[in-house]
């Protein structure tokens, strides 16, 4: 598995593999020819409600974490797309907060690691004695 972060207003490069957008709203001022986005999964993002509570105040950061991850648990759908995905390459989730360390791509590539959204591992065939 290889997941990697990338402000939606970096430029992108060949290394960042499948690009995905991983917010709700499109990212301000940026054309989509700039972007150069493979996929968008705004269903993976933070509801409205939770994003809106947040308003990035680093205060609110711990609280924002769990709250994030109870959503996610919730919606398995997107977090299959997801995992598909990642099983696929590399992946860069694309995110457009400034704060580069306290944003919800940060907290999406960890659950994706934890729950291991590594290419699926063939079966080897049962041995014979």
């Amino acid at each position: 598995m290889n997941i990697r972060l990338k402000r939606a207003y970096e430029a992108p490069s060949k290394s960042d593999g499948r690009r995905i957008l991983v917010e709700r709203l499109w990212p301000r001022g940026l054309t989509k020819e700039a972007a150069r986005i493979d996929l968008w999964l705004k269903e993976i993002s933070p509801s409205p409600g939770l994003r809106r509570w947040f308003g990035h105040d680093p205060q609110k950061w711990p609280e924002f974490k769990r709250r994030y991850r109870a959503e996610l648990k919730e919606n398995s759908e997107a977090v299959g797309e997801l995992a598909k995905q990642c099983a696929e390459g590399v992946v860069t989730f694309i995110y457009a907060a400034k704060d580069t360390e306290r944003n919800s791509a940060r907290v999406l590539k960890a659950v994706m690691e934890a729950a291991g959204a590594a290419p699926a591992r063939r079966k080897q065939p049962a041995r014979r004695k």
